[in-house]
């Protein structure tokens, strides 16, 4: 069996921080990196969705962990085909977009712009890459992107692009693994080695994708977004603010087990980040992993 890293998709949460989990005296960004890192061995860094990071930051993180501590990192909205603020951008590269106010998708942007955005956001992991810490670069890509022969392409594209970083891939649209198309997505993912991201989310709504466990590379990344009954939210913590029963995380343990005899790694990632629920989850999950 593989080794099974688990841990959380985020330590600097808002409600994460007023929820008591870190110790009164841990109070610095430093302090609570050090603090989350021994508790876990993996983190999924999602701000970077947001923004692309400088390099230094980066290079905190790596200073600030452990050798053989894990980060996953979640891809810039821009590179996913998501709508971007153009304030997200790099000072200078978003003063070439002109007068733009509102969001700017990939196909707006200058594709000398855009080549600027991929060199610049693969350079900055480098500090992770470099001292054996990052685990993958997620793409996560939007429920418009629908399976198909020009989007199986930009999934090739983005692989080559961050070259030699590690990518994994995690879907919204549902076409990537309707039953009769579940096949061709898995074998095109296994055919380039790139890990396919199983997600346990809410089913019955447009961007839904089953759970369904398998590995396409050697490293599978498993993602809990949770069960809200309030996942079309535009507030992120009612969306994902959903803690795991005892019983439905022994039920996952056993699941993963069996993945990770296909798999050399296993990445499990608590996303349902409300107050300290991942972190009590994923504590809990690690515990129930051992067993059997």
């Amino acid at each position: 069996m593989g080794c099974i890293l688990v841990g959380t998709a985020s330590w600097t949460d808002r409600t994460l921080l007023e929820s008591g989990w870190y110790p009164g005296d841990i109070a610095s960004a430093h302090d609570r990196l050090c603090f989350y890192a021994s508790r876990f061995p993996i983190v999924e860094v999602d701000s970077t969705y947001y923004a692309p990071p400088a390099q230094s930051t980066v290079a905190l993180w790596r200073d600030r962990t452990p050798d053989g501590f894990t980060f996953d990192v979640k891809a810039f909205s821009l590179l996913t085909q998501h709508p971007t603020r153009p304030a997200a951008l790099y000072k200078d590269l978003r003063e070439r977009l002109g007068e733009a106010e509102r969001n700017v998708y990939l196909r707006d942007v200058d594709p000398e712009v855009v080549e600027q955005v991929w060199e610049r956001f693969v350079a900055a992991l480098a500090p992770l890459h470099d001292s054996g810490r990052l685990g993958a670069v997620l793409f996560q890509f939007p429920r418009w992107f629908p399976i198909g022969n020009r989007n199986k392409q930009y999934i090739l594209e983005c692989k080559a692009r961050c070259a030699p970083l590690r990518v994994c891939v995690e879907f919204r649209n549902h076409t990537w693994m309707s039953e009769e198309n579940q096949s061709e997505t898995l074998d095109f993912l296994t055919s380039y080695a790139i890990p396919y991201v199983c997600v346990d989310m809410p089913q019955g709504y447009p961007d839904s994708i089953p759970p369904v466990l398998a590995a396409t590379a050697d490293l599978s990344v498993v993602r809990f977004h949770g069960h809200s009954e309030k996942w079309t939210s535009k507030d992120i913590h009612e969306r994902f603010g959903y803690l795991y029963r005892e019983g439905e995380l022994r039920d996952w343990a056993s699941r993963l087990r069996r993945l990770a005899e296909d798999a050399d790694t296993l990445h499990a990632v608590m996303n349902n980040c409300y107050r300290d629920y991942a972190q009590v989850n994923a504590a809990q999950l690690a515990r129930l992993i051992p067993q059997e």
